[in-house]
């Protein structure tokens, strides 16, 4: 597994524009602008085990699955955030069904600044939520858990 390296330039420097990879982290934490996502914390998912890696994407529907899925009451949200360390592809997706990482799912062990915050997006279905839950339910019973 290879690891990506993310430079990052002192925050006075740093420009947001629409040619910056942008990548995405869904929850149901309440999260303000500038604040760091920190592995450490309770998993949103499975046994709630504390976190060794936060899970990001550079695609929006595997952030709604995350803010979907996530364990809690609160409102479902998708972040818009920036890596500030080395990035590796993530194993639970990464060549499970299909070669490669076309989710484009990403886990770090460094922070995730949020820069902003999708607002306006489109859930599944409730079938297709079922479906999802049903399967992950399905693959606990199995024994089958996530890769941490």
């Amino acid at each position: 597994m290879s690891k990506k390296t993310i430079k990052t330039q002192p925050e006075v420097l740093t420009a947001h524009t629409p040619f910056t990879q942008a990548y995405f982290h869904g929850t149901k934490a309440d999260l303000g602008l500038g604040e760091l996502l920190e592995v450490g914390h309770t998993s949103n998912f499975g046994k709630q085990y504390k976190a060794k890696y936060l899970y990001f994407t550079a695609t929006l529907d595997p952030a709604i699955w995350g803010a979907e899925l996530a364990l809690g009451k609160m409102r479902e949200r998708i972040y818009l955030v920036e890596p500030t360390g080395f990035i590796e592809d993530d194993p639970n997706l990464t060549n499970q069904k299909f070669s490669g990482n076309p989710s484009m799912s990403y886990r770090t062990e460094h922070p995730l600044k949020v820069v902003g915050e999708v607002t306006v997006w489109q859930s599944h279905s409730t079938d297709q939520l079922k479906a999802m839950k049903d399967g992950i339910a399905k693959l606990d019973a199995q024994g089958i858990r996530a890769i941490e």
